[in-house]
């Protein structure tokens, strides 16, 4: 029994995909996986988006750089330095500083510390102290020398 409505205004197709029907008794694991195949029918008309949405990088298949405890830490790190001005906003093109900002991610890495401590390899505890070191030193000058 399996219900498919189309709403001919919107251009989407609505399918049940439950695994009981309106008794409470259990459909066919036929009928389920039947439904669950088909291609279901999207609209182009409400999709449509502008050329720079194209070029965006989401929209390519670039592969993506590995996810690991250093490239998390120097993530945080550049976000810190984004927030002490070394680098410009994409958008607006100007360099800004937000300390508040970076004593935020400051603190990130100090709890992040805090909380995997014990459970890191030498290098691992090595690139943290160093990075930790580096941001609150910077955020010293930057407080004292504006």
């Amino acid at each position: 029994m399996e219900e498919e409505k189309k709403d001919t205004n919107k251009g989407f197709v609505i399918k049940d995909r439950r695994h009981f029907d309106e008794s409470g008794a259990a459909r066919r694991e036929e009928e389920v996986t039947a439904e669950e195949k088909k291609p279901e029918e999207i609209p182009d008309e409400g999709l449509k988006t502008s050329p720079a949405e194209n070029d965006s990088p989401e929209t390519e298949d670039a592969p993506l750089p590995e996810i690991n405890f250093a490239g998390f830490i120097f993530s945080l790190s550049t976000t810190a330095m984004y927030h002490f001005g070394d680098f410009p906003d994409p958008v607006t093109k100007e360099a800004s500083r937000n300390l508040a900002a970076a004593k935020q991610t400051i603190d990130i890495l100090s709890i992040l510390k805090t909380k995997t401590e014990g459970n890191l390899d030498e290098n691992e505890k090595q690139l943290l102290d160093g990075v930790l070191y580096e941001l609150r030193m910077r955020f010293v000058k930057e407080m004292t020398h504006p």
